[in-house]
């Protein structure tokens, strides 16, 4: 059987938005943040999971912080962060940075470290 999940309130315009979809309530093992950001410098504040987290991006420009590295992600990159790395991303611009943030996790569980 294959589920599907559509919330009505997904965003469906080019205006920087986050959507979160948690895989428990609908049996699935990965939670999922979906990103359109077209600000510079906007990104999440430094933090950590107990699991690893994926990040595809889909397309623009971020410079990421992982564990003590600094580096810089383009459409068409995957990065994985490991379970317990501090993290965060800064979009770069001018084109709007899109990304797939897959968590391995059922839940979203986020230590904020700043």
């Amino acid at each position: 059987m294959v589920l599907m999940h559509g919330r009505a309130d997904a965003a469906t315009d080019d205006v920087d938005w986050n959507e979160s979809i948690e895989g428990e309530p609908i049996g699935s093992q990965v939670s999922v943040i979906l990103v359109y950001q077209s600000r510079a410098g906007a990104g999440p504040r430094l933090h950590r999971h107990p699991y690893t987290e994926t990040f595809v991006v889909r397309r623009g420009r971020a410079v990421f912080t992982v564990g003590d590295e600094r580096l810089e992600a383009s459409g068409g990159q995957v990065l994985v962060v490991p379970a317990f790395t501090p993290h965060k991303f800064e979009v770069v611009g001018p084109e709007p940075f899109v990304s797939t943030n897959i968590h391995a996790n059922p839940t979203f569980v986020t230590e904020w470290l700043e």
